[in-house]
């Protein structure tokens, strides 16, 4: 019954004039606190408006971008009082811990992993923010990171169409994870170049 109840909110949603707005709020709550990945929204929206595609990965990515700069800001101001008691409250602090530490030695990289990755972004934006990193380099990696995930999902549906949502239906975590992959795969070539140019 509960999954009847999704999939009538979903059609809802599809046939929506708002639905771009409240996936640009849906995903800024999702950078900022939900535990619920927006691409639970995301691939059945895009496969039912096709010609939404681009624009929709465009919004969830500005909704992310502000998401971020939101955690950010936190992580800036508030670690030292409510910046901790949420890490531990949501359990992050193995993903906070090992995200540190990476972001200690690589920075920039550090963040473009983690928003490529299943692990936590919130604690990459309280990071950088607790240790004052550039807010003009982290909202680029941000951008490049999350950009890749979105924009690769959206490839993804506009090369699959309909086959991508049937497949979404049966097993969205293949469908996660092929964009997650897809989106290493670009940051690794990127990486690489950079890495080539210098």
């Amino acid at each position: 019954m509960q999954l009847r109840n999704i999939e009538h909110w979903l059609e809802r949603l599809a046939r929506s004039k708002h639905a771009l707005t409240w996936l640009f709020f849906i995903s800024l709550a999702e950078t900022i606190i939900l535990p619920i990945p927006i691409e639970l929204l995301m691939i059945p929206y895009m496969a039912v408006n096709r010609h939404l595609i681009w624009r929709t990965a465009g919004v969830v990515l500005a909704g992310c971008l502000v998401g971020a700069l939101v955690g950010y800001g936190f992580g800036y101001l508030f670690f030292e009082t409510a910046g901790e008691w949420l890490i531990s409250n949501f359990g992050w602090e193995r993903a906070y811990a090992a995200f540190e530490a990476d972001f200690a030695d690589y920075g920039f990289w550090a963040i473009l992993a983690v928003g490529t990755t299943p692990i936590p972004f919130q604690t990459a934006m309280i990071a950088a923010g607790a240790s004052g990193y550039p807010v003009l380099l982290f909202l680029l990696a941000a951008f490049i990171a999350r950009g890749a995930r979105y924009f690769g999902i959206a490839l993804l549906v506009y090369w699959f169409g309909e086959r991508v949502l049937r497949v979404w239906q049966k097993d969205y975590r293949r469908v996660v994870a092929i964009a997650v992959v897809a989106a290493i795969l670009v940051l690794a070539l990127s990486y690489a170049v950079s890495a080539a140019l210098n």
